[in-house]
């Protein structure tokens, strides 16, 4: 039998949990040193002021998402994924919709300040949660659970990397690591505990951020953000250096 929960069967909850796969994707690509217009939707500008390390816009950031909720409520219609112009397009007011743990994490990277590529390509970052660690592989930050890595503010916590299949069943945000590797304190995407798709915290959070009861997906390792290189400016020579 299938036991409800928020209204869907368990069958289909851990479906969906273990999949967390793109979908409906367009060939969007943020470069190094890019743009892409609606980053910044309504109510949230380009991040400016207050902390100033990478690592602590990211935590600033991430935090200030706490809240969100999807829109309707019992949908995946989000902001983050049509910031990114990725998911399919039946929602209201220009959402987007897809599971979007990993859309939220390279968000919060790209207006914090860290190096983003966004897209289907290799090692590119998506709304696939294991395309952080393809990215992390191919930047040397991937860090699986086990190597003595302590985690910092700011890295992406993964749960439930399956090398076999390359896949993950979630991403989060680390905001602190107050008791060691395996319980880092985080912010999630596409949360569930509190509600159906939601930013919300996670505390010693070892297992993914699944509906009460819900066990699966367990923490697999975390990847650190790297500073996104300066766009040059022109000169008054008119010769191009780092900003």
């Amino acid at each position: 039998m299938n036991y409800p929960i928020d209204g869907r069967s368990r069958q289909d909850r851990d479906r969906r949990l273990r999949a967390r796969r793109r979908r409906g994707r367009l060939g969007v690509l943020v470069a190094l040193g890019g743009s892409v217009a609606g980053l910044a939707f309504a109510g949230v500008g380009p991040f400016a002021g207050g902390p100033t390390t990478l690592r602590q816009r990211i935590v600033a950031l991430a935090e200030s998402q706490v809240g969100y909720r999807t829109d309707p409520p019992d949908s995946y219609c989000n902001r983050y994924s049509a910031s990114w112009g990725a998911g399919s397009t039946d929602c209201p007011g220009g959402l987007r919709a897809e599971e979007w743990c990993a859309d939220f994490a390279a968000w919060v990277w790209w207006r914090a300040g860290a190096e983003v590529a966004y897209g289907d390509g290799p090692g590119e970052l998506n709304g696939a949660a294991a395309s952080f660690v393809a990215w992390g592989e191919a930047h040397g930050t991937w860090h699986p659970l086990g190597t003595g890595y302590r985690p910092e503010p700011g890295d992406v916590a993964v749960y439930g990397y399956d090398p076999a299949t390359g896949t993950a069943v979630h991403v989060a945000i680390v905001v602190a690591d107050p008791d060691g590797p395996r319980f880092p304190d985080v912010v999630n995407g596409d949360g569930d505990s509190t509600g159906f798709s939601v930013v919300e915290r996670g505390s010693r959070q070892f297992w993914a951020d699944t509906t009460a009861g819900t066990v699966i997906g367990p923490l697999s390792g975390y990847v650190a953000p790297t500073p996104r290189p300066a766009q040059p400016r022109r000169t008054t020579t008119g010769q191009s250096s780092a900003a």
